[in-house]
């Protein structure tokens, strides 16, 4: 009995196999920190996955839920249009960012003859997606140990690339990108290449923010999130920025109601004048707590190398990276793993948390070391 079961369900499997895509059979899906960490989070630190460690204290009263929101809510769109000075016209509101990577990739790129850039050691999903989508990438790695952008080699690799993805700052390694590099490859790429900057963690650098260039770039597109120093990362509230033609042109394609009443209401919530003061604070706090951390790390031998971040994580490389995960495992704090990255051996990725948290995590390397 069990047996012939067993084969039923071969056979089943292999029928289905039959008319699933054959890309999607043999994708390798994005490694999100809850995927890979999947036992019981209760009572340990997550400094494993860049979400803010300050719970925001939003709630929604709205219980009108038997109709549809907007497609793009005026309410929404005004609120974020004044934090970013920057005109509606000029803004998508998204399932969060990684909609906005999908839809941007949906939209300008034909299978059969285009393909994206990007430049790893970077965020993982433009690779996902462009597999998801059956969608033929190139790979420029960044500049090891500086993890400065190869210029000069992406100019010279151009030919039917439709998108370049840069993540700045860049996640993991927490560095920035240099303004007037991507000026010079935004002329470079005008009317034949889209450039899209994925801002994630802009608010932790704000000063380093490409909005400015939106309206001087048709090619420009900037990506925006509530996800981080909001601390809104179950909320799930992104943004595309482009010039209106771009906005208009994506309409076409996003979802019908890509925003739910209840995100909607919170978003517009973090937005008003008072928790926007409230969100900048908690940024000076996580930088505060970063700037300690790292300075206490320093003398830490189990370290090797501590990376400039501008962001609101830090990767650091450690002489063995497999004894520290296990043991930061084993007092229940829980970081990410980068080793599985050809630049990155033996780095962990690790979010800024709280005061108490960051105290917790040196002294159990002060141990180590």
């Amino acid at each position: 009995m069990r047996k012939n079961f067993i084969n039923q369900q071969k056979r089943k499997i292999k029928n289905i196999n039959q008319i699933v895509r054959k890309n999607i059979l043999n994708l390798t899906p994005y490694q999100s920190a809850r995927l890979l960490y999947k036992n019981n989070i209760n009572n340990k630190i997550l400094l494993n996955a860049n979400e803010s460690p300050i719970i925001s204290l939003f709630s929604t009263n709205n219980k009108i839920l038997n109709r549809y929101p907007e497609q793009q809510p005026k309410k929404l769109l005004n609120v974020y249009s004044k934090y970013i000075n920057l005109n509606n016209e000029n803004i998508l509101i998204t399932r969060g960012a990684d909609e906005g990577i999908d839809i941007i990739m949906r939209t300008f790129c034909d299978p059969e003859y285009d393909k994206i850039l990007f430049c790893p050691p970077t965020y993982d999903m433009y690779r996902v997606t462009a597999n998801i989508l059956n969608i033929k990438y190139l790979i420029i790695f960044s500049i090891k140990d500086t993890w400065e952008i190869n210029f000069k080699k992406i100019k010279r690799n151009l030919k039917n690339i439709k998108i370049i993805y840069f993540c700045n700052p860049n996640n993991p390694t927490g560095n920035i990108l240099n303004k007037n590099n991507i000026i010079e490859l935004l002329k470079l790429t005008k009317n034949k290449i889209m450039i899209v900057i994925d801002e994630a963690y802009i608010e932790f650098c704000i000063d380093q923010t490409m909005i400015s260039l939106i309206n001087k770039y048709e090619n420009l597109i900037i990506l925006r999130t509530l996800s981080k120093a909001f601390g809104l990362a179950g909320l799930r509230c992104g943004f595309i920025l482009a010039n209106q033609y771009i906005i208009n042109i994506l309409l076409k394609v996003i979802a019908p109601y890509p925003i739910s009443i209840p995100v909607l209401d919170i978003a517009i919530q973090a937005l008003n004048i008072k928790n926007l003061i409230i969100m900048n604070n908690n940024v000076k706090t996580i930088i505060n707590n970063k700037k300690w951390l790292i300075d206490k790390l320093s003398n830490c031998n189990c370290i090797k190398k501590i990376f400039t971040s501008t962001t609101n994580f830090v990767l650091i490389k450690f002489h063995n990276s497999d004894i520290v995960l296990d043991i930061l495992n084993k007092n229940n704090i829980i970081v990410r793993n980068q080793n599985h990255e050809k630049t990155l051996n033996n780095c962990l990725r690790i979010t800024i948390g709280t005061f108490d948290e960051c105290k917790k995590l040196f002294f159990t390397l002060q141990k180590i070391s």
